[in-house]
């Protein structure tokens, strides 16, 4: 079946410019909230025809049409190890270039509503690796990039396609990482699109983070769970060490209790906090990381209860998915 894009309506006319970038751009990231109650009370509610904006740092939550997403800035998570950080101007697009350590510099540029166009790293020498292209030929809107897509069909055994790290040896957890697709991609896909396409997403394996969990209300990663991310980031630097323009999604989970709006937030920090710690701990470049999160949506275990196994992360390799080819990397163990 040919996949076919499923677009809600557009917002109403007259304001629809300054919807868009209202709904694409987060507040600064000026972050220092630390418990749920801190950005509870730090959110800012704007109505706009049908569509509901709910602002906190860091963060817009977007409800439209009975749906709920939740969009944030990734480029802040590159400013903890960038030696300068400066801004540039080129037509309607924004270029936010981070000076590395090392001499390379990392470039992501965005469109006028703040939407990400282009991530790519430039090399000291002058070599530019893109890492992600983003260019989507309809209209900015968040809730226009779902693509209907039958479920996969899986050939491969369960505990391939979905490895729980907790039970796993390293080299199950590496091929999750490296593998190819588990059905058939048709087309390059935008990150938009994967990261709400949840068909287009299971075409992929996945590493579920069983041994890191949070709090309730947390999004921290504990002292004592860091290094259990020590396989999952060595999977990843091997990767990356043999393609750079590989890409991974860490996606954020919580449990059933509480609203969506605050399951939608944490999630979206929890997934941030465990692409921090890759990155700080374990030396995973930020600009291969994506983050989302998508609050309850995703039951582990199917409880209306706190669970604490719902409070969680995963991790899927989504660089097929960004470029249409259905190969593992060559590392992968066959």
């Amino acid at each position: 079946m040919a996949p076919s894009a499923v677009q809600l309506p557009p917002p109403p006319p007259g304001s629809q410019a300054a919807q868009l970038q209202r709904a694409f751009v987060p507040p600064p990231a000026q972050d220092n909230a630390t418990r749920l109650d801190d950005v509870r009370g730090a959110r800012r509610e704007v109505r706009e025809g049908d569509r509901l904006l709910i602002e906190e740092p860091g963060r817009v939550i977007i409800q439209q049409g009975g749906q709920t997403i939740v969009r944030h800035n990734e480029a802040d998570r590159f400013r903890w190890q960038a030696q300068d950080v400066h801004i540039e101007r080129r037509g309607t697009d924004t270029i936010t270039v981070f000076d590395q350590p090392d001499g390379s510099r990392i470039y992501t540029v965005n469109d006028e509503y703040g939407r990400l166009l282009h991530r790519y790293r430039r090399m000291p020498d002058g070599r530019e690796i893109i890492i992600i292209d983003n260019r989507y030929s309809g209209p900015p809107d968040p809730f226009g990039y779902f693509v209907d897509l039958p479920p996969p069909v899986i050939r491969i055994p369960r505990e391939r396609y979905i490895v729980e790290d907790e039970y796993a040896q390293p080299d199950d957890i590496y091929y999750a990482l490296w593998a190819g697709p588990v059905d058939y991609i048709d087309r390059p896909y935008t990150l938009d699109e994967i990261r709400y396409s949840l068909p287009l997403r299971e075409r992929m394996p996945r590493v579920d983070l069983d041994t890191v969990t949070f709090d309730t209300g947390s999004w921290e990663v504990a002292p004592d769970q860091v290094e259990r991310l020590a396989v999952i980031a060595d999977g990843i630097n091997r990767a990356i060490a043999a393609n750079p323009s590989e890409v991974f999604l860490i996606e954020g989970h919580t449990d059933a209790v509480g609203s969506d709006i605050d399951n939608l937030s944490l999630s979206d920090r929890r997934a941030e906090s465990v692409a921090l710690v890759l990155s700080q701990q374990f030396g995973v470049p930020p600009e291969n990381l994506t983050t989302q999160g998508y609050g309850a949506h995703y039951l582990k275990i199917p409880t209306p209860g706190p669970e604490r196994t719902n409070r969680r992360v995963t991790v899927r390799r989504i660089t097929p998915l960004l470029t249409g080819q259905n190969q593992p990397l060559p590392l992968a163990p066959r």
